[in-house]
């Protein structure tokens, strides 16, 4: 009997042809993160720029609310300063076992923590030094103004997606 081309098999009994693609890609839970971690140096910019900020942050919750404005307004910048370092472990440790355990990471690291962050804040509510409304504003303005500013000095190109050096504005 004359050998069949294996490409081309066709019959009842044979198995159907499984196409063979020029590459393969692995799925997304054995691939994993390699290279330079980049969400640390961009947790490192955060936590500088916000160490440059929280003096003026407290002066001005120190003005508004008093000593106790202050402190409140230190501590919420110190809860801020550890959310965006904690990010960056949990995705860089995340990142190096699998992209799915870093989605993963993602999502259900940021669950976490908001819980953190909620945790943190009912754990001084009672406190003397406590004073929800400076807290609350200094937790928001601090969040958001660090990573709007992050912004300027983050490249946004897929080719090279890290940290701009030289100065200029990410376009």
């Amino acid at each position: 009997m004359p050998q069949r081309n294996q490409r081309f098999r066709r019959g009842p009994l044979d198995e159907p042809p499984h196409p063979t693609p020029l590459t393969t890609t692995p799925p997304l839970t054995v691939t994993r993160a390699e290279g330079h971690a980049y969400e640390r140096d961009v947790a490192r910019d955060l936590v500088r720029r916000g160490l440059l900020v929280t003096p003026i942050l407290v002066a001005l919750a120190v003005v508004g609310w008093g000593v106790a404005g202050g402190l409140s307004a230190g501590y919420a910048v110190a809860l801020v300063l550890i959310n965006f370092a904690l990010s960056a472990a949990l995705l860089g440790w995340a990142g190096r076992i699998s992209l799915a355990f870093l989605m993963g990471a993602a999502l259900f690291g940021y669950l976490l923590r908001l819980g953190l962050l909620t945790v943190a804040v009912l754990a001084v509510r009672h406190q003397s030094w406590m004073r929800v409304v400076p807290l609350c504003i200094t937790l928001v303005v601090t969040h958001l103004g660090l990573l709007i500013w992050e912004t300027r000095y983050v490249s946004l190109s897929l080719a090279f997606p890290a940290l701009r050096t030289d100065g200029r504005k990410a376009s």
